[in-house]
């Protein structure tokens, strides 16, 4: 199963957010668990790309995704690399068709960004590390570098971790503080003394304002509240599980 943004839907371009439905993990990776890194067997999880891959209107090896490590890296992409030779980056960007690009995420924001008239597409993950560091804009310059007109580039936020289940301490609050005075808003009031509830969408949101994409979509969906639906790192982290299934979140050109 996969969600959509009607945002993106624009003819010569596809692309999801797939949720943890349709695949042939099991236990907690169950099922459609795109993560290479994750404990999950390679097998399966290979499967399960494919299966993405197929949604997409790709071939299996045409879907791929960098090793991210939270940081505001964005690479153009040109052609696809083996598993094991994922370059290190938190964003990417095309313009060669039949080439899918995802992010993984499992609580962090997943964004995908399209400019239909250039022809170029782009992939962020922004974890709060990522949007505080400049992932969004790097991957909106990026874009820009391969010929997308800034006011025409289109951005949906995809599941994630939201506000509600997003306690954070005085550490992070403090960063925020220092080095992004703006982003006070984003941060309610928790139960906890010295603790806050950070709106880790709304942010990603103000800073894709920042860069200049005003048209902008949020589905809504929250990782950590759905069990169902999505993997979620927090979660599982609070219910002491050993591992987590990863979500793919890729967008493609395809077509003449």
């Amino acid at each position: 199963m996969m969600l959509t943004a009607p945002t993106l839907a624009v003819a010569g371009i596809r692309h999801a957010f797939f949720t943890r439905q349709g695949g042939v993990s099991t236990g907690l990776y169950a099922s459609l668990n795109g993560g290479i890194g994750s404990a999950d067997d390679g097998g399966n999880v290979e499967k399960n790309r494919a299966r993405m891959a197929t949604a997409l209107g790709v071939e299996a090896e045409c879907l791929v995704s960098a090793f991210q490590i939270h940081s505001p890296q964005v690479i153009v992409v040109t052609e696809p690399w083996p598993a094991g030779r994922r370059p290190r980056a938190d964003g990417m960007v095309t313009r060669t068709r039949e080439l899918a690009i995802g992010v993984t995420t499992a609580d962090c924001g997943p964004v995908l960004f399209a400019e239909p008239q250039a022809a170029v597409i782009g992939a962020a993950h922004a974890g709060w590390r990522g949007a505080l560091g400049g992932i969004i804009e790097a991957t909106v310059a990026a874009m820009q570098g391969l010929g997308a007109a800034r006011g025409q580039i289109r951005a949906a936020l995809g599941p994630m971790i939201r506000q509600r289940h997003y306690e954070v301490g005085p550490d992070l609050i403090e960063r925020f503080a220092a080095e992004d005075p703006a982003a006070k808003p984003f941060f309610a009031p928790a139960a906890r003394p010295g603790h806050a509830m950070f709106d880790l969408a709304g942010y990603i949101a103000a800073r894709l304002r920042r860069a200049g994409v005003d048209r902008i979509e949020d589905l809504d969906a929250c990782t950590y509240g759905d069990p169902e639906l999505f993997f979620s790192y927090r979660r599982a982290t609070h219910r002491g599980e050993a591992d987590y299934g990863r979500h793919i979140n890729a967008i493609a050109l395809v077509g003449e």
